[in-house]
């Protein structure tokens, strides 16, 4: 079989399922695992997909996401009658129909029923361990300038959220909103998570938002972006670190009293 991945999430995936062999072509964004990417060819972004080279690839299948990937390319593949499989998981319990859903489509059932049962189990326990613990406020930004939070209805919200974090800007329409500097001071969240991607925050803008907000420094928190969004194979052990950044944050919220 031969395979087309425009997520890096999804290309990963196809590689824990034993299957990263039948890939011909990936994107520039694709870098797990380094050394199966390394030997597929570059497609270009996730963005902008050199969709004529796909066409010549011939693959029997393309793996896209729908938010990081575009429309109009997943529609001129189709009118070149390459079939597509587009997914889009907005919760942890999503991301297990996902991977059966790929798995079935590229001949690995059975290693696809394994993660998801995996991200299942882990699932229910995050799940019974935090009820009827007190919510954790929480704010997740994605970029500095303008500075933008990750709200309601995304993959962040629903896997920190799973683990008893409470989003402060849940309320908001967008799923990516831009907000103000005194908007986060306002919404006063026991802690403001700086992803690694996509943008790469640093201590020097912890410091500067710190600056910004009033808010202490010490509730800046580092979280690592492909572990809270990335959905797939790495979801299991996403799971298990949500939870220890919310039970993180719990602890210093307790000790505070």
């Amino acid at each position: 079989m031969r395979i087309v991945s425009l997520c890096p999430s999804l290309t990963e995936l196809v590689f824990d399922l034993d299957r990263g062999g039948d890939l011909v072509g990936v994107t520039r964004f694709c870098i797990h695992p380094a050394d199966g990417v390394a030997a597929v060819e570059n497609v270009g972004g996730t963005k902008d997909p050199r969709t004529e080279r796909i066409i010549e690839l011939a693959p029997d299948l393309v793996l896209l996401n729908e938010e990081e990937n575009r429309i109009e390319d997943a529609e001129a593949l189709r009118a070149a009658e390459i079939p597509c499989h587009v997914s889009f998981p907005r919760t942890v319990a999503d991301t297990a129909v996902m991977v059966r859903s790929i798995g079935a489509a590229i001949h690995a059932s059975a290693e696809a029923e394994r993660i998801a049962l995996d991200i299942e189990t882990r699932e229910q326990r995050v799940r019974a361990a935090a009820r009827g613990r007190r919510l954790v406020r929480f704010a997740y930004l994605i970029w500095r300038e303008p500075i933008m939070v990750a709200a309601a209805d995304t993959f962040v919200d629903a896997l920190l959220g799973l683990t008893g974090g409470e989003n402060v800007f849940s309320a908001r329409e967008e799923r990516y909103p831009t907000v103000t500097a005194e908007e986060l001071t306002l919404a006063d969240p026991a802690g403001v998570l700086l992803s690694t991607e996509p943008f790469p925050f640093q201590d020097r803008h912890a410091d500067e938002l710190s600056e910004l907000t009033g808010l202490p420094r010490d509730r800046f928190r580092f979280v690592d972006g492909e572990l809270l969004s990335w959905h797939g194979s790495r979801t299991p052990r996403g799971i298990d670190y949500a939870e220890s950044v919310i039970a993180d944050l719990r602890r210093v919220t307790e000790d505070l009293g």
